[in-house]
């Protein structure tokens, strides 16, 4: 019994941060793959179509996530979640139109949504601080090698069996870290703490997809993207939307970011080879700088931990956004967007670790882990649905990037509101 309960943290630490490697494969073939995939279906004008069904699942499947758990249990929902990811998967791989994409999309997304406060959770009651800060910094870790080979990777095979075969690489990474991270959890007590209200919840993606559907309707968009933003201010946690010193503020400080920094990620080929003209492979190249650096210097973030850090790095990340929006060469590109990266890094393990630890505000795990996935979710929605609503209208790349180095910028001072 000893063993089995040293053995749990161990297997929960290795699952999650096999869920990332897994996850930065998924990043480097869904953006590498983008602009292939938008020529064959024909979907230029539908950027936001493309990029945000996935994360349009995840959010839909949150408040759903520990329902399910708690009526299948871990392997049923393990069972459930993983039919859902490959059938998911396998209709985006043969989608002949963007709207099939899309749903396939949206499918694999509602299956990663349904483990992501289960897995969470459990870190976040078993792994104490210094232990979760070495794991976000190993998680981070885990994007070197797809970082180094992932774009030119993915081309190579693209060229060789085209982008349909591609997009299924990320498979057994998937499934080994979710079998990890159930194997590791099961057998914990359901907890109700961590159940969403449903309507609220759901607000979100519902403004979302107003806003990738508004189809360059700006009264439409402006509706969407204020919907999702209430229904954000009432799920989060009290004092978020102030950005209330704390906990508040770290969340907040987490929206920001992933407005900013995984939005740009999502188009930033788009932005090269369409914007200034770059290849394919040069895109590909720049692509990868910013997590090589995200993860590089997680790795000394997390041994040399600063209050500052996450002020600091959010405002490089802001810099190198800004000057990707402005600048047209490749060099200059491949400059702004690895100083974003090594931002991130020296801000992404101080700032998680302060936006989920209690504190003074009396969060429990689950209310942490639910708060914690919804910061980073609602971002990552509002990023890809605004960026690609934006870029598939007059308005154009340029204004997406503006957006997303104001939002840094703004997720900077958010950070800088201590307890």
């Amino acid at each position: 019994m000893t063993e089995t309960r040293r053995a749990g943290p161990l297997f929960l630490a290795v699952g999650i941060v096999a869920l990332e490697f897994a996850a930065a494969v998924t990043g480097f073939v869904a953006s590498s793959l983008l602009p292939i995939v938008a020529a064959d279906l024909d979907a230029r004008n539908d950027l936001g179509l493309l990029i945000a069904g996935s994360t349009l699942g995840l959010f839909v499947a949150l408040p759903l996530a520990s329902r399910v758990l708690g009526r299948l249990g871990p392997r049923g929902t393990l069972a459930a979640g993983m039919a859902a990811y490959l059938g998911g998967l396998l209709l985006a791989a043969t989608a002949r139109t963007a709207w099939m994409f899309a749903l396939g999309q949206f499918s694999a997304g509602l299956a990663s949504g349904l483990l992501a406060i289960f897995g969470i959770s459990s870190a976040i009651r078993h792994l104490d601080d210094r232990l979760r800060i070495r794991v976000v910094a190993a998680a981070s870790a885990m994007w070197i090698v797809p970082a180094l080979v992932g774009p030119a990777a993915t081309l190579g095979l693209e060229q060789l069996v085209g982008w349909r075969w591609t997009l299924l690489v990320p498979v057994p990474f998937v499934l080994f870290g979710r079998l990890l991270v159930v194997r590791a959890a099961r057998g914990e007590p359901s907890t109700e703490d961590g159940q969403r209200p449903l309507a609220k919840t759901l607000t979100v993606p519902l403004g979302a997809a107003l806003v990738v559907f508004s189809g360059g309707s700006w009264p439409l968009a402006l509706a969407g993207a204020a919907i999702t933003v209430a229904g954000m201010i009432a799920i989060l946690p009290a004092g978020t939307a102030r950005l209330r010193p704390g906990t508040p503020a770290a969340l907040g400080a987490m929206v920001l970011f992933a407005i900013g920094y995984f939005g740009a990620d999502s188009l930033i080929t788009v932005l090269l080879t369409s914007g200034f003209g770059v290849s394919l492979g040069q895109a590909a190249i720049v692509l990868s700088a910013a997590p090589l650096g995200w993860a590089v210097t997680s790795l000394v973030a997390a041994k040399f931990t600063s209050a500052r850090f996450p002020v600091v790095g959010l405002g490089m990340t802001a810099l190198g956004t800004a000057v990707l929006t402005f600048g047209g060469s490749f060099a200059t590109a491949l400059a702004a967007w690895a100083v974003a990266g090594i931002g991130v890094g020296l801000a992404y393990p101080g700032l998680y670790i302060r936006a989920t630890t209690a504190g003074s505000s009396g969060f429990t795990a689950a209310e942490l882990a639910t708060a914690v996935i919804t910061a980073e979710c609602v971002g990552q929605l509002l990023g890809r649905a605004v960026g690609g609503a934006l870029s598939s209208s007059g308005t154009g790349l340029f204004a997406s990037y503006a957006l997303f180095a104001a939002s840094l910028a703004a997720a900077a001072y958010a950070a800088a509101r201590r307890e």
